[in-house]
């Protein structure tokens, strides 16, 4: 098979290994022919040896993926690593960075190193990218406007979504957050929140809740990043939003915490957000750089979360790049097929059930709003393609030859230079 160069119009790929998962079969890896007329899928039908075909190419057993949905990512920050790195890789090491970088933070700057990232997520194969904009006083009145015009510009390639980003210590919930939460529901976004122990959070939370429901946004919120097992404001949350009767969807991210405090009491906790029906997505490669670092001293918790006893429970559970190249995390790409294959060696997707792919696809895009279209036939034909034939091979490689198709037409996948980027840096505050 000649990997480089697939047919355009119409066409069929014959014997693809597929997720038996994404076609709503049982078991794990399937072998198809997948056909595409006018941009979509046309058919899926299960391979059978010596059936002709016109236009047809045989893939040889090559791995399709449904586009990724990354659904927590933080476009504003991403790429100031030259200008600001992190002095120590501590989460407060990177809170302080990065507020003190907010004065570089100016319309041209955002939507430079943004443009950036989405040229990375686009050429890696994603379809939809939810991310989480700093919110400080008079920031948000800069940095929501770049959104929608990333927004306009990737329209037809990335469906962009952002989420503010404040922190429940200090967040003016009665005042000036009011003015941001205009600004999200202006520019059809979602309002988010850094949950903090504090005095007075549960009347805080209701507040949050009662302001997004009036304005029929969705929720987000960064949740109990760090290794102090007595820090659980997840329980705040959902006891929130039952109290306050809000309907929206609501989005938790990190859950740290929960991997350090005693079994029975993360156990109670995850109970709890079953039955508040919240939404998690987990940030491993982020979590894995910040949490239980010290210096001369070997990290023994790693800060991912309880992914499989979420699961059990039948709460959604999603996997993101998180940062990229910032003070909370040194590397990433926006590269999805990296976080599978880190998310599964770090919480051990295999060995543990055939359907966590869908954790990088359909619940993610579920979660946030996005359209959910997969394999399914009349979808469009939005596919990565992959030399592995099987898992193993997959996980073995970072599929750097992969190829992406949207629309059914195979798209140039050239990376952008890190050199783009260099006039940001040589004269900052």
């Amino acid at each position: 098979m000649d990997f480089k160069t697939l047919p355009k119009g119409r066409f069929t790929l014959l014997n693809t290994t597929v997720p038996a998962c994404l076609l709503g079969r049982n078991g794990d890896l399937i072998c198809v022919d997948i056909g595409i007329d006018d941009g979509k899928i046309a058919a899926v039908t299960d391979t059978v040896d010596g059936a002709s075909h016109q236009e047809a190419v045989d893939m040889q057993g090559a791995m399709i993926l449904p586009a990724f949905v990354d659904g927590h990512t933080h476009l504003d920050k991403g790429h100031i690593w030259p200008r600001a790195s992190n002095p120590d890789g501590s989460f407060w090491g990177a809170k302080d960075t990065v507020m003190a970088d907010h004065a570089n933070w100016t319309a041209d700057d955002v939507f430079a190193r943004a443009d950036f990232s989405l040229r990375c997520a686009y050429a890696h194969g994603t379809r939809a990218v939810r991310t989480h904009l700093d919110c400080p006083p008079d920031q948000d009145e800069i940095s929501w406007p770049v959104l929608s015009a990333l927004r306009e510009k990737w329209a037809g390639k990335i469906a962009l979504q952002g989420a503010s980003l404040s922190t429940s210590i200090v967040a003016d919930i009665d005042g000036r957050f009011l003015r941001t939460a205009d600004l999200v529901q202006e520019h059809k976004g979602v309002l988010g929140m850094v949950t903090l122990p504090m005095d007075g959070l549960d009347l805080f939370l209701r507040k949050f809740f009662t302001i997004a429901g009036e304005r029929g946004l969705d929720v987000d919120f960064h949740v109990d990043e760090t290794m102090d097992h007595s820090v659980e404001t997840l329980r705040d949350i959902c006891d929130a939003k039952k109290a306050t009767g809000y309907t929206g969807r609501v989005l938790v991210g990190h859950l740290c915490s929960l991997s350090t405090q005693d079994e029975a009491r993360a156990l109670d906790t995850l109970d709890k957000v079953a039955d508040a029906d919240l939404d998690v997505v987990s940030l491993p490669m982020c979590n894995m750089y910040l949490q239980d670092r010290h210096a001369g001293r070997t990290p023994r918790n790693r800060g991912v979360t309880l992914v499989h006893e979420m699961k059990a429970r039948g709460i959604s559970v999603s996997f993101a790049s998180d940062n990229t190249r910032d003070p909370f995390y040194a590397y990433g790409d926006l590269d999805m097929i990296e976080v599978l294959r880190e998310a599964t060696r770090i919480a051990h997707l295999d060995h543990s059930g055939p359907d966590w792919i869908k954790s990088f696809s359909a619940t993610p895009a579920q979660a946030c709003g996005f359209d959910v279209a997969g394999l399914t036939v009349g979808a469009p034909a939005d596919l990565v393609v992959c030399r592995a034939r099987s898992w193993t091979e997959f996980m073995a490689r970072p599929q750097s030859d992969r190829i992406v198709l949207r629309d059914g037409v195979q798209i140039e996948r050239t990376l952008p230079d890190y050199s783009e980027l260099d006039h940001l840096f040589k004269a900052t505050t």
